[in-house]
């Protein structure tokens, strides 16, 4: 099974047409309490990171505080709830894996929400591939290494939750590669660096926002990056696609969204200012240096996007019968 991130990235543009947040909706707002950016993961992982970087100019643009709360649990389906469940009124806003919040649907047999009734985008912030890492204890220096190893050894594949982003990367380059791993889900990715660090499992895919500086310290061993082109940070590392997995691209994708019903002039202020916030040199080159790309879109291009991600991704739960409660 191949996952291309253009194949979304068109397949969203295509839907999106010509609308975007325009000039006629982007009138003056300030919200009048405290902005909770809602993160629905544990400290650490990549969508935290990029919500540390922006909520204080976030704040100095909205003349308002913007506070940061991780709502960790059910793979983000907890903190996706509770943003679900909040005013329309901009104060309560989510940072996600717009990509894993995608999965959920074809994954878990009940959710407390629909993504595409209950939420919909504000803005896309950055897109960071999956690094495909080892403990250094693991004999295989490239995929093909690897891929024979799991074949003949017990490799143990964390994974942030079962029917993750990751979790579903893995399972998508068993099918390119013919590699089998054993899979161990995590509450976070967090947790399962941590482990993969600790050589309590062998194999990860994660964002690289979270993973890489494990690798800079010589804590983990890369063997491929999720991306389509190598990545600058790391141009001597090869990609997936070109080590036996032609097309294969993944990643984590963090976006804004907001419950459905938020006014279409608050959503274009947020995007406006999101937008600008992510694009200024001093984020970018922050995430830039860790490994990130931005990559911003409209409210349109983004619902469109998330429609389409949940379609390829529903197909790779499909066939692997992935399920969680």
């Amino acid at each position: 099974m191949e996952f291309n991130r253009r194949q979304a990235l068109l397949a969203a543009l295509a839907l999106a047409g010509t609308g975007s947040a325009g000039a006629q909706s982007a009138a003056a707002w300030n919200p009048s309490k405290p902005v909770r950016l809602i993160v629905p993961y544990p400290p650490g992982g990549s969508s935290d990171i990029i919500a540390r970087a922006i909520s204080q100019p976030l704040s100095e643009a909205l003349k308002q505080s913007v506070i940061v709360e991780n709502r960790a649990g059910a793979n983000g389906n907890l903190g996706a709830d509770v943003v679900a469940k909040s005013a329309a009124d901009g104060t309560t806003m989510l940072l996600c894996d717009v990509g894993a919040l995608a999965i959920s649907p074809s994954v878990y047999t009940k959710l407390p929400f629909d993504p595409s009734r209950d939420l919909r985008g504000v803005a896309m912030l950055a897109y960071s591939p999956h690094l495909l890492v080892v403990h250094p204890s693991v004999q295989a220096n490239t995929l093909a290494e690897l891929v024979a190893l799991s074949k003949k050894s017990d490799l143990n594949f964390a994974v942030t939750a079962t029917g993750s982003a990751p979790h579903l990367a893995g399972v998508a380059l068993e099918y390119a590669t013919g590699a089998r791993w054993q899979y161990v889900p995590y509450k976070g990715g967090v947790e399962a660096v941590r482990d993969t660090v600790a050589g309590q499992t062998q194999v990860l895919m994660n964002g690289a926002l979270a993973t890489l500086p494990q690798v800079q310290a010589g804590k983990l061993k890369i063997l491929g990056v999720s991306k389509r082109t190598r990545m600058p940070l790391m141009g001597s590392v090869p990609t997936i696609a070109e080590q036996g997995a032609p097309g294969f691209e993944s990643g984590t994708w963090q976006g804004m969204l907001v419950p459905r019903g938020t006014p279409e002039a608050i959503v274009a202020r947020l995007n406006t200012e999101l937008t600008r916030i992510i694009r200024s040199p001093d984020v970018r080159g922050r995430l830039a240096g860790q490994g990130a790309e931005v990559l911003t879109m409209s409210p349109v291009e983004q619902d469109a996007f998330f429609n389409a991600t949940r379609t390829l991704w529903g197909k790779v739960v499909a066939r692997a019968n992935i399920r969680a409660e």
